[in-house]
């Protein structure tokens, strides 16, 4: 299926059905797509089919591109909701990445005071302090966890760097809550996401990490695999109303459940 790679370092401010109007940065190539995981539902495609560009920008070009555009927006007068972090695979793997947050953090409080700054991130770098450090920084560590069965992650997510479930959850447990978590729900012939006993280890693992929101979504986009099948509204709802009961604050594809 056709695939979708942003071919820039800023981007937008477009729409997003969790942030509102995001100003995007992608730190990995502007035409290739270098990632820690290689996940079977993700809109840039199988890692193997873009390798061709492997040139991430620098902190110094990073800087430069985001205040020229922040600067642009502020004398426009254009609302931006989110600085977001996402692109073309996983951000948290550019090796000057605490850095560029803090960078975005200061051209943020000068031209885009009412932005947040968020991070879409699979959570796999969390074992890294300085990456974690920086996470604990912006206003929305968005952070993945698919499921709560190793051999899922292993079938969906695809590591293909060091990642161990139980270390990622035990650095989660570092943010005492201060987080985002983020999961996707979907079927295929060989698993289904939304099943019962996966759905309450989910809702047990939400449990211990406490998040401060989660954000719960399917399939939006095409993807490299095929036959993926979105969850239904209802079954999402389903699964996060004892959560819900609870008091956490849930949104379902970017609405409140």
């Amino acid at each position: 299926m056709a695939t979708k790679l942003f071919e820039s370092l800023i981007v937008g401010p477009i729409h997003s059905r969790r942030l509102g109007s995001s100003l995007g940065i992608n730190l990995l190539p502007e035409h290739g797509k270098i990632c820690s995981f290689d996940c079977i539902y993700c809109e840039c495609g199988w890692n193997k089919d873009h390798e061709d560009d492997r040139t991430l920008p620098t902190s110094r070009q990073v800087e430069k591109a985001l205040t020229e555009k922040a600067k642009q927006l502020h004398k426009d007068g254009v609302r931006v909701d989110s600085i977001t972090f996402s692109g073309n695979g996983e951000p948290t793997i550019h090796p000057e990445f605490a850095k560029i947050v803090d960078i975005t953090l200061k051209v943020r409080d000068k031209y885009l005071k009412e932005a947040k700054v968020s991070v879409l991130s699979n959570a796999s770098m969390i074992w890294k302090e300085d990456v974690r450090k920086a996470l604990m920084k912006v206003d929305n560590p968005i952070l993945k966890i698919d499921s709560t069965d190793e051999s899922l992650v292993r079938a969906i997510n695809r590591p293909n760097a060091r990642y161990s479930l139980e270390e990622t959850i035990e650095n989660l447990k570092k943010f005492d809550g201060n987080f985002i978590l983020q999961t996707i729900f979907f079927k295929s012939e060989t698993l289904d996401s939304t099943r019962k006993d996966l759905a309450e280890s989910w809702r047990n693992l939400v449990r211990e990490l406490k998040p401060r929101q989660i954000m719960m979504y399917t399939l939006d986009r095409d993807t490299p695999a095929q036959g993926l099948v979105k969850a239904s509204m209802e079954e999402m709802r389903e699964i996060a109303l004892p959560l819900k009961e609870e008091g956490f604050c849930i949104t379902i594809n970017g609405e409140k459940a």
